[in-house]
């Protein structure tokens, strides 16, 4: 009985946790551009939203007492078709909370072929952040961005197309796109026929400088959505360049194993991201 009620009072704790998150809407005015798309947006019994057009994100904010000063920009996955808001949104930032770090759930627009619209997404969340950072505890200098398969490309692009205002200061990548193969994510973002120049400008592992932040990335070997050779691509660049970075792949685990438990040795991929976040002195 007792185990039962403290059960419930931890389920509880969570969804009033949830239900207490603040939305920030990117573009107050709304945005300068669209994508085109008319269809009302739609989320389904598997917490999968589709026809995002209202760019937002949504606060997991630690405590000053037990903040470590880092956050962290989540992007999840959904080939640039909708977004898995929960197994690759929420539930990480609030893994990522108990280890004192700060996290915001980006849901950033679908790109219907406009290619400029979910980096321009991730590049104004993270300058919202880092001007909001005094009142959330943030440092300015510990804001990171994470991304899933297609959030990964986005998450990658910010790493690879930035300014000075709004380089992430590392990235976690988690099976990630990276380089535009003409799948359904490359013809989401960029079209069906795209120009050699677009799918180039896009495909990541190409884009890889000296500045590019420190990453993690984490896939499965047996990925039969995005092939493992995404995250091992861009590894070579990062390591071609010098910039610190480490990669960790599992036999078994398939695509969007995220936040799940399965009993495979990949479930133990956010011990190494921990392990990760405290070497780079991310985390105590």
């Amino acid at each position: 009985m007792k185990h039962l009620i403290f059960l419930l009072l931890g389920l509880m704790t969570i969804l009033n946790s949830l239900m207490a998150q603040e939305e920030i809407k990117l573009y107050k005015n709304g945005s300068s551009e669209s994508s085109g798309i008319s269809e009302i947006e739609a989320k389904n019994n598997y917490a999968f939203v589709t026809n995002v057009t209202e760019a937002r994100m949504y606060t997991y904010i630690v405590p000053k007492d037990k903040a470590t000063g880092a956050a962290v920009l989540i992007c999840p996955g959904g080939g640039y078709g909708g977004l898995a808001v929960e197994n690759e949104g929420s539930e990480v930032a609030v893994w990522l909370n108990r280890l004192g770090v700060s996290a915001f759930v980006l849901y950033y627009r679908m790109p219907n072929q406009h290619w400029e619209i979910p980096l321009k997404d991730a590049q104004t969340a993270l300058q919202i952040i880092r001007k909001g950072a005094k009142k959330w505890n943030i440092d300015k200098h510990k804001t990171g961005i994470a991304g899933f398969s297609a959030g990964g490309h986005l998450a990658s692009t910010a790493g690879t197309h930035f300014t000075k205002k709004n380089r992430p200061d590392f990235m976690i990548l988690v099976y990630p796109v990276i380089s535009m193969t003409q799948d359904g994510t490359s013809k989401n973002l960029i079209g069906e026929t795209p120009s050699e120049q677009l799918k180039k400008r896009f495909s990541n592992e190409l884009q890889v400088t000296r500045k590019t932040p420190p990453t993690f990335i984490v896939a499965a070997l047996d990925d039969k959505v995005v092939p493992v050779e995404h995250s091992f691509m861009f590894y070579r660049a990062l390591q071609a360049k010098n910039v610190p970075s480490e990669i960790h792949t599992y036999d078994a685990g398939g695509h969007g194993f995220g936040m799940q438990k399965r009993g495979l040795e990949v479930d133990n991929w956010l011990d190494l991201l921990r392990e990760w976040l405290i070497t780079n002195s991310l985390i105590d």
